[in-house]
């Protein structure tokens, strides 16, 4: 399996690690240096913006999540990464929880999933 975090999109809520039964995500920091540690594609890596349509979306809202702060604390906040994709059993948890829709799966046939918010 391959997974990543299109990372622009990504709000920092924490879902996909809550979530995940086999620990494939994991928070970093948005200005740590492992901020890409998965195979996300050059496109989908964090070079410092959010993507614009998701930070609007998300900016505003009060949930209880700290969307877009640039540190992992108190359960939200900083980037989701697929530190383990290899470990994936393609529950797709994390598919329907991620508020960016910002995560993709690849399985061993080459079939992608997508997150797409509940």
């Amino acid at each position: 399996m391959k997974v990543w975090v299109n990372k622009p999109k990504c709000t920092g809520c924490a879902h996909c690690f809550d979530v995940c039964p086999v620990a494939v995500f994991q928070m970093k920091d948005r200005s740590g240096s492992d901020a890409n540690a998965d195979v996300a594609p050059p496109e989908q890596q964090w070079k410092g913006a959010s993507d614009p349509a998701v930070k609007a979306k998300w900016e505003g809202v009060s949930d209880g999540h700290r969307h877009f702060q640039d540190k992992y604390e108190e359960r939200s906040g900083g980037l989701s990464v697929a530190v383990n994709g290899e470990a994936c059993i393609l529950c797709q948890a994390c598919l329907v929880e991620c508020e960016g829709e910002c995560i993709t799966i690849v399985d061993d046939n080459s079939q992608q999933y997508q997150s797409i918010y509940k």
